[in-house]
């Protein structure tokens, strides 16, 4: 049977999906929030990262089983509304959609704030403008120009964070201050709280986001049901690897380390470790990091919209299109496109306050979904299934839904002016156009594991 036009073509493999994942994700995030976590966790980053491994572990496991239940476009919105009901659904998918599509905006903001650092001359517009131009034509030529990608720029990442680690580490053997790479000082200290260490992993959070998005990419997956769970398992651990190896390393060797500026503490750290060269080596990664984490934050959010126009959330002749050839969402990539060049005019600050609303408001319905799709609807309440699908999901929702309430009154306010415009535009249809939600076409994609 010939491919329908509407279908995506199947062309990612598990290390595809990985490295959109890792890219998305970026794991030069660690250096970026560096200052902030460091000051969060009162110096303990390495148990506060234990910490939110921990945490996170818990919803990617929920990501896990229900894109095996719904390996199908649309994320959180898809597995909420199936699991859960459809109103319920589309709330989350409101606020997930102010994470996905906001997060183009954060890397293309980031992009313009480094070069216009490097290159004061050139406006930091200058930057955006163009940073918007290739991540439109990057997504339309294609989902596998986007993986190989994704995959040079995670494989620059991650030689970087081992050349630094192998510098770190080697200060440690050569010091000749008596300190050993086997060391429990950055897990236990005489200063340690747990309260603070909770608090920080509270912030660093944050840092794993991004293993959610791959979600997003189970239609252009071969086989979805068994690569999608295994790559959000592998992003989660890689990442996680990564992040409690360099701090684990960094307070070994300067256990007194401090900073001047919260904001510029990871380029001084490494100015400490590597000078001017490894100073001038950490600004050029750092940037191709930003540079791939927009590819994939616009891969992921154009495959949002399109689950949304497929099912008439939005209008279907529009956000449903794919392009004959290239098999993308083109006109969604164009209209991500230009919303993005608002990161003109728009604060880091308030954008990053954006996606962690969206974010978590995500993944706390995700842990509940399990609950409701294996535990209520399968009953699937043997002693091992109810500790599965119903003891370890729910631990995920509270603590997830605990940091929710962590965040700031004033991004609280703003995410539930998001989902209260959401809700007005559902009444509008239901009472204006006279669509409501419970009409809207509920198609089921049949996915081959070829």
């Amino acid at each position: 049977m010939a491919q329908s036009a509407k279908e995506f073509k199947k062309s990612l493999n598990l290390f595809g999906v990985v490295f959109l994942g890792l890219a998305w994700m970026t794991p030069m995030i660690f250096f970026t929030v560096y200052g902030v976590a460091f000051e969060a966790a009162g110096g303990m980053l390495a148990a506060a990262y234990v910490v939110a491994f921990v945490a996170i572990f818990f919803t990617a496991y929920s990501y896990s089983r229900m894109v095996k239940a719904y390996p199908i476009s649309g994320s959180a919105y898809t597995y909420t509304k199936k699991a859960i009901n459809p109103k319920v659904g589309f709330v989350v998918g409101w606020a997930l959609l102010l994470d996905y599509i906001v997060s183009p905006i954060i890397a293309c903001l980031t992009f313009g704030l480094f070069l216009n650092a490097q290159f004061p001359s050139i406006p930091v517009f200058v930057w955006i403008i163009l940073l918007n131009v290739i991540l439109a034509f990057v997504n339309i030529i294609g989902i596998k120009s986007v993986a190989r990608v994704s995959g040079f720029s995670v494989i620059i990442q991650v030689i970087f964070i081992l050349f630094f680690c192998a510098f770190v580490a080697k200060d440690i053997v050569s010091g000749g201050n008596g300190l050993t790479l086997l060391s429990f000082q950055p897990f236990f200290s005489s200063d340690f709280s747990l309260s603070t260490i909770f608090s920080g992993a509270a912030l660093i959070c944050f840092c794993f986001l991004g293993f959610d998005a791959v979600t997003t990419m189970a239609e252009e997956t071969v086989n979805p049901r068994k690569t999608i769970p295994k790559a959000i398992f592998l992003i989660v651990t890689i990442a996680a690897v990564l992040y409690i190896s360099i701090s684990y390393l960094t307070q070994v060797a300067y256990p007194t380390f401090s900073f001047v500026h919260i904001d510029t503490a990871s380029f001084e750290l490494i100015q400490m470790v590597g000078g001017n060269a490894l100073s001038a080596l950490f600004t050029t990664v750092l940037i191709v990091a930003t540079f791939t984490q927009g590819v994939s934050s616009v891969t992921s959010v154009t495959r949002f919209l399109f689950a949304l126009g497929r099912e008439s959330i939005l209008p279907p002749k529009v956000f449903s299109y794919l392009h004959p050839k290239y098999k993308t969402p083109v006109i969604n990539i164009l209209f991500v496109t230009v919303i993005t060049f608002t990161s003109i005019l728009i604060d880091l600050d308030m954008a990053v306050t954006f996606v962690s609303f969206g974010a978590l408001t995500a993944f706390t319905f995700v842990n509940l979904s399990v609950i409701s799709h294996y535990y209520i609807k399968k009953k699937k309440r043997s002693p091992k299934e109810t500790f599965l699908y119903l003891i370890f999901p729910l631990i995920g929702a509270c603590f997830i839904g605990w940091l929710l309430t962590l965040l700031e009154p004033k991004t609280l306010i703003i995410g539930t002016g998001w989902i209260i415009m959401g809700i007005i535009y559902i009444g509008i249809r239901k009472f204006v156009l006279k669509k409501p939600l419970a009409t809207i076409q509920d198609r089921e994609i049949i996915l081959d594991n070829r």
